[in-house]
């Protein structure tokens, strides 16, 4: 199930890569997955997009596999980023 995850979710780590952030995730034995995004030295502080923007397309990259988003943790509130 690992692949599945991987390859609904790595287009979205592509994307998000290129803004200098990177993306990580954690599915439990339920298939709900939490969905890390950390930014890098280089991130572009005014690139995400708002919070219900990502669920919507992290969900939408996850239907038709057996997990299902449980939620997404964000990079702190940090000077520059």
């Amino acid at each position: 199930m690992t692949q599945t995850l991987e390859t609904a979710l790595g287009r979205f780590a592509e994307m998000l890569a290129s803004d200098g952030y990177r993306l990580g995730w954690q599915a439990d034995d339920q298939g709900k997955v939490v969905v890390r995004i950390e930014a890098g030295p280089d991130a572009c502080a005014d690139c995400l997009v708002p919070l219900p923007v990502m669920q919507a397309i992290i969900s939408d990259a996850l239907a038709g596999t057996p997990y299902s988003l449980d939620r997404i943790e964000l990079p702190a509130d940090t000077p520059g980023h």
